[in-house]
């Protein structure tokens, strides 16, 4: 029973560990991805550029929560992006240890989890919590960016997972 127990916390940890750096890389892949296309997008001269992206606002929100008081405009940026990698690496986390338990979650080398996480998040959580519209005012534009964004994290995540894991995997 208490070799059960051990192989049970053995592979939550090596989960969770491979979980923890795939959050980050993919975080990192999924971020550099959308510098990438933000980039070679060409403006339309409208003001959609200039909205604030639902991860500032998230970023606000939790200001206002500890402090009273939202992020400062010229920290914005940073703080948008310590939530970004937050919520990957604990996206990562969840995925890395959901694998070790239920490979299924890795079908099709992570696409059905980028799919699903883009669908749950991006089209339901993120316009219900507030933080960006709703999926029938967004454009046809705005839905591909993000689940090509979010099938380059979970690509990312799925890689980084599998070699992590594999490497802490007791021999024999």
């Amino acid at each position: 029973m208490n070799a059960e127990r051990e192989d049970r916390m053995a592979r939550v940890l090596r989960g969770a560990l491979a979980g923890l750096v795939a959050g980050v890389a993919a975080s990192f892949a999924m971020d550099r991805f959308q510098a990438a296309v933000s980039a070679l997008t060409p403006s339309d001269g409208s003001d959609d550029g200039d909205a604030e992206p639902a991860t500032e606002k998230a970023a606000d929100g939790v200001a206002e929560a500890v402090t009273g008081h939202e992020v400062a405009r010229p920290d914005k940026p940073l703080a948008g992006q310590g939530v970004h990698y937050a919520f990957g690496i604990g996206l990562g986390i969840a995925y890395g240890i959901a694998a070790e338990y239920r490979p299924a979650v890795t079908t099709g080398r992570g696409a059905v989890f980028g799919l699903g996480t883009a669908t749950l998040f991006d089209e339901a959580l993120v316009p219900a919590a507030g933080l960006g519209d709703v999926p029938w005012k967004a454009g046809a534009s705005s839905h591909l960016y993000s689940y090509a964004s979010h099938l380059v994290f979970s690509g990312t995540a799925e890689l980084v997972r599998a070699q992590v894991a594999e490497t802490l995997r007791p021999a024999g």
